[in-house]
């Protein structure tokens, strides 16, 4: 469990003392040479009941802090964790690359894959650089390219979706965001190859699902994925910042809520105390619900892994009506 968090959650105050007092207590130790073992034994039990009882009753709102933390696991990070030899590939063969769409392809378990994802970056430089995960135009047509390659080759698509949501900028809608996400989505219904998309943080609006139209959908415990920010629900419906908790209650944007609707189908276990104190554990749990869900789309047909694709989605709009 890590105690080395820059970003305090408000209900994680109660928590980070605790770990602070451990801390001090097993520096005083190796400064004095003194044996306080039954101390810290007993702090971290109660420590551990902290983290349980604060991350078990996790309100909406609270799962969204939780799914925007800085420390959480990234697209990278799941790429050089779980993808061997991975060689990115960049560009749209049209206008430029987006840095903030990752592609490439790589071995999974065993497995040759192409791999697409959104990177937000860990510190100002990086953020700057990928642009908080929020791709342009020319990053969902790099993922179109990238999908036809995948078909052409009979190569799984795997896809992490971490973004606010598509970059909302002028020349990005100048070049034409609302057609190049649109045509993702549909060549993710169109392409005859397994599809698996993982939200490992924020799965926002049509940028998130331009990557997330997939045969089998994931979600970490504490991930969220809804049509809209819950800022810009509450200024649309409120027109008031101050109302952003009731906009995410209403969104019904948690891993657990979608998966009762039927719009994901697993919820991936995260460590006790969210993703960003066990990354390793976190890619490790991620990478074993790929394999497991991998293995059960592989024996299926090119024709019926796209129809199971096109008729997930199609199910979704006939419930809803």
């Amino acid at each position: 469990m890590s105690t080395g968090n820059t970003l305090v959650l408000d209900f994680e105050k109660n928590i980070v003392e605790l770990e602070n007092k451990i801390e001090s207590l097993k520096h005083l130790a190796a400064e004095q040479d003194v044996d306080i073992a039954q101390e810290v034994s007993r702090l971290q039990q109660k420590l551990e009941r902290q983290v349980r009882a604060s991350y078990s009753n996790l309100n909406p709102w609270e799962k969204s802090q939780v799914a925007r933390h800085p420390e959480r696991p990234h697209c990278l990070d799941y790429v050089h964790g779980l993808i061997e030899d991975f060689t990115p590939l960049c560009g749209d063969r049209l206008f430029a690359d987006d840095e903030a769409m990752i592609g490439g392809i790589g071995r999974f378990k065993g497995f040759s894959v192409v791999v697409l994802g959104q990177e937000k970056g860990h510190d100002l430089e990086t953020r700057l650089k990928y642009n908080f995960g929020m791709a342009k135009p020319e990053g969902y047509r790099k993922a179109q390219r990238l999908m036809d390659l995948a078909d052409k080759f009979n190569m799984p698509v795997i896809c992490f979706v971490d973004t606010s949501g598509a970059f909302p900028g002028v020349e990005a809608e100048a070049r034409g965001q609302a057609e190049a996400i649109a045509s993702s989505i549909q060549k993710c219904l169109q392409i005859k190859v397994p599809v698996i998309s993982v939200v490992i943080g924020e799965g926002g609006s049509g940028g998130a699902i331009a990557i997330a139209t997939a045969n089998k959908v994931l979600m970490l415990e504490h991930a969220i994925y809804s049509v809209i920010s819950p800022e810009g629900c509450a200024s649309i419906l409120w027109r008031s910042a101050d109302k952003v908790k009731e906009a995410t209650e209403a969104l019904r944007l948690t891993a657990q809520d979608l998966k009762r609707l039927g719009i994901i189908d697993e919820v991936i276990a995260e460590p006790l105390g969210g993703a960003h104190r066990d990354v390793k554990v976190t890619i490790e749990n991620v990478g074993n619900a790929l394999l497991k869900n991998l293995k059960e789309l592989l024996p299926l047909s090119p024709d019926e892994l796209k129809k199971q694709r096109n008729e997930k989605f199609l199910k979704m709009g006939r419930n809803f009506e």
